[in-house]
This record gives C-alpha cells, structure tokens and sequence, in this order.
C-alpha cells in the first residue's frame, strides 16, 4: 500500500471520472489540511458534488489515488469511508423514509442495540435523542417518523448521524441551502468545535459570502477542472466569480426596473384560505406579474404554493382561476395552465431516475396523444428543443436525471412546463442550491416570461431574491399575511424582516 507524508489530512491526486462522453473529472488535484475548512466551488456541472462523492465512497474514481492521514484510501462503499472517519452530508434529501429518526440516525448501527438477535428500540431512541440534543437540535424527538419532519430537520438528521461517528472529514455537500438562520448556526457551531479538535471539513457552497467568512481555503472548479485554490487572504469575490464561470459576470443579475408592472387581470385568486398552517389567506395574482412571497421556514409560503397548485386541498376557503374556475387538484391545474416547482427538487419535482426526454414530456403526454398513442418523433422533439432552450448541460436527452447537476436538474423541471405551455407558474425557492451564471440564467428567464404575459409565483426564502424579481411581496408570519410591499427602490430587506418576527 502506497503511503505519502502527512501534510494533508486528505488529499486527492489526478481524479478522473466520466460519465459517458462526459467529463466530470480532469486530473483533479486537491487537498484537506488537518483542522481545516475546504471550501469547495463552482458552477453547476463542475464537478463539486462528483469529487466528494468519490471522496465518502459513494461513487469510485475511472483513475487517480486518494490518501487519508497519509495512507493510500479505497473506499468501498459509503459504509467503508465512515469507518475511515470520512462522512458526507448530500445535497438532496439523504435520509430513509418510512423508518424513524433514531434509526436514521443508527443506520448501519444497530448492531449496537441489538442484544440475542432482538433489537432494543427504547435504548436506541434515548441514544439518538442525546445526540440530537448535543448539536442543538433537541425539538426533534428520536421516536418520531422521519417522513412526518420538515425538509430542514431531516437535513439535521443527517447531520446527527454523520457527527455520530466522530469523522476525521466532514463532507458537507450544499446543506445549508436547506437551513434556516438557526439550523445554520447549528451547522456553523459544529463545524468549529469540529475544527477546534483538529478534525476538517470540505465545505461544498454556491453561496460566495457564506465560503469566504466560513473557508481557511478555497478550492475553484470549472467544467470538472481545477482552476485555482485559494488562501483565505486572497478571497475577492470578483476573483471567485470569474474563476468559477471563465468571464467577469456582464449585465444585470436581478431586474433593472425600478416600478411595478403587470396588467389588471386577476388571473390566479386564493380567497380566506385556511388549513392547519394557513389562517384566511387571500391572495391576487394578475396577468404579467411576478408576485413574490417571503417569511421565516414555517411562516406557510411553501404550503401556500402547494395550495394554489392543488397539491393541497384547503379546509375552508377557495383557489380560483381568472374565469371562476376553482382549482380542485394538481392534475386539474396542470390542464388548466398552471405548473408547479417543488423546493425539494428530486423527491417532488422530477423524476430521478427517468431520462430528461420523460420529465419534460410528462405533463405535455395529453398533448402529445394522437388515437391515443403518443408521437415519439414528437415527444423528441419537445424535449430537445426546451432542452436545448433552458440549454440543459448532458450527453442526450436520454440522459438519466439522476446524472445531472443540480443546475441541470432546475433546468429540467423548468423546462417542462414550459414546454407544456404554461400561463401561471408557481416557483419555489427555483434557485435552491444553483451557482450564479445558472441563477443569473434563471432571473433573465422569469424575466422574459413576464414579458412574455407570464404570471409568476415566487416563493423564497432569499430576501435579495425577492426584492430583486418581483413586482409586488407578501410577507407570511404565522400562516398568516403580515406585510404586503410594491416594488420600490426604497424597499429594504430590513422592512421586509419586520414582518417576519
């Protein structure tokens, strides 16, 4: 077995991965020093989530050596990178459902539970809550179903589990774009005492801000090449950003207008909406408008938008097309023009594990019909020429979606309603886990659907986000409406947090 000198706590040398004809990986060099934050970023399709992945065993290099403390590391599986001390917390949803927090957290584990073949559950639920208790997540209860948490609590389920075993590395692969201010603080308080007792971490961002206050070093990727690492004296955004992208960022990122402007049509209306979360919720959408609507994680933005779309049915009150037709499903809504962008991309946007010719062709299915047999020429069709607008980065459209970026993945989601001819779109939190040449593609794209007649929903949890795109901004507090703004030149992300708290 190979061994190096221990300078690094990890270090990778000339990695190389394709996938098909494409190139994830170009003799890629990088590095860990002990006790230190890695920064690790770049655009979508860099390369980022691939080389991380080979780092915790999830996926295994075409070529090149990897070394932990020294010695020359093979994981193999993600089972074997743990018990190295290598964890990983990925960037879409890595927990198991249909089981419990406490065995979420002891997957892989229970062997420490287990006493003559029986596995004592109550031993194993006081172990996870003690866990979840020390990195400050104590509101979570071990005995709970994992299925019944938020999107964020069970992102810090992961993060219990992957602590649990004390890593040397921690991978930290776009995790906080699922946090809240406060699951971030639990994140970054960890990862400090982490470094204090000399353990390090690869801290994976499209967030520039967050990397250069967080990182002791940054490491850039382009196109699945490394092109600079950095040092934290020498963090400059603007540096950061022509690295990531290959050119200086050129025009405007968010719109330059200055006013409100939509038409008088009311096109999509909730009126005294209520359920569990919501509280007489009434809302206009009308033709052209970019309505944005913001608040705390639990405020009901995100049910809001499952409401308008008919994903969820209210107990009281209506949602109403602009010719009085009331919104009674999802299925009803998609026929009716309206499309829906889920927050959490691969569970309930699209489907993983078909090609990107099924997930933009899916709603369009009807439409494509003829004696009830779908077109195929014209199924390709469709799909390559939305792919090709959104300019999707994959080998074909039969390319697997569960290969792609989580850029690319957007952009398919987007794409197929789009494609479907959609008048309303319900956006929410479209830009989640996207680098800044994607994100700035997205804005000019709402931005040419407004123009188009489009009416937008978008919900985020970005304040510069919503100030940015919309033309008008409700606040949500509570489940319930607490501010509402017009587009201004005045408007201030402070204004908007008043309402929030």
């Amino acid at each position: 077995m190979q061994t190096m000198s221990k300078d690094s706590l990890f270090k990778a040398e000339k990695i190389n991965k394709s996938f098909g004809l494409t190139h994830a990986l170009v003799d890629v060099d990088l590095a860990v020093g002990c006790g230190e934050i890695m920064g690790l970023i770049g655009e979508n399709g860099s390369g980022k989530s691939t080389i991380s992945s080979i780092a915790a065993g999830i996926q295994k290099p075409d070529s090149g050596v990897m070394y932990l403390d020294g010695t020359e590391y093979r994981p193999g599986g993600t089972i074997d990178a743990i018990n190295h001390g290598v964890s990983m917390i990925v960037q879409e949803q890595g927990t198991i459902g249909l089981i419990t927090v406490a065995a979420n957290i002891f997957v892989g584990k229970e062997d420490l539970f287990t006493k003559a073949g029986v596995l004592h559950a109550g031993k194993m639920n006081r172990a996870a809550q003690e866990i979840l208790d020390s990195i400050g997540a104590g509101h979570i209860h071990a005995k709970s179903m994992i299925d019944d948490l938020t999107f964020e609590d069970r992102k810090l389920v992961e993060l219990a589990r992957a602590l649990y075993s004390k890593p040397r590395l921690l991978i930290v692969d776009e995790t906080t774009t699922a946090l809240t201010v406060k699951g971030r603080e639990i994140l970054y308080s960890l990862m400090t005492k982490m470094k204090e007792a000399g353990s390090s971490m690869m801290f994976i961002s499209h967030d520039i801000d967050e990397v250069m206050r967080i990182c002791d070093s940054l490491t850039v990727l382009r196109d699945g090449v490394l092109t600079a690492t950095l040092k934290k004296e020498d963090f400059n955004i603007e540096t950061i950003k022509q690295l990531m992208i290959g050119r200086e960022m050129s025009g405007h990122y968010y719109r330059e207008d200055e006013k409100s402007s939509f038409g008088e049509e009311v096109v999509l209306e909730a009126r005294d909406v209520s359920n569990e979360i919501l509280k007489n919720v009434s809302v206009k959408l009308h033709k052209g408008e970019i309505l944005g609507v913001g608040g705390l994680s639990d405020c009901g933005m995100h049910d809001l938008g499952k409401v308008l779309f008919g994903l969820i049915a209210p107990d009281s009150g209506s949602v109403l097309l602009s010719d009085q037709v009331r919104v009674t499903d999802a299925a009803m809504a998609v026929d009716q023009g309206i499309g829906y962008v889920s927050k959490n991309r691969d569970r309930e946007s699209m489907m993983t594990v078909c090609s990107i010719k099924d997930n933009i062709c899916l709603p369009s299915l009807k439409d494509l019909q003829k004696i009830g047999l779908i077109g195929r020429k014209k199924e390709a069709e469709l799909a390559q020429k939305w792919s090709d607008v959104l300019t999707v980065k994959a080998g074909s459209i039969k390319t697997f979606c569960n290969a792609l970026s989580g850029g690319n993945k957007q952009k398919v989601v987007l794409a197929k309603w789009l494609g479907k001819g959609s008048e309303i779109l319900i956006l929410d939190c479209p830009t989640r886990g996207i680098d800044i040449g994607t994100k700035a593609a997205i804005y000019m794209l709402i931005e040419n659907l407004k123009k188009d007649g489009k009416s937008i929903v978008l919900i985020s949890e970005e304040l510069s986000e919503l100030i940015g795109m919309s033309d008008r901004i409700i606040v949500m507090k509570d489940g319930g409406i607490s501010g509402e703004y017009d587009r201004s030149e005045g408007l201030t992300e402070a204004k908007l947090i008043q309402n929030m708290i």
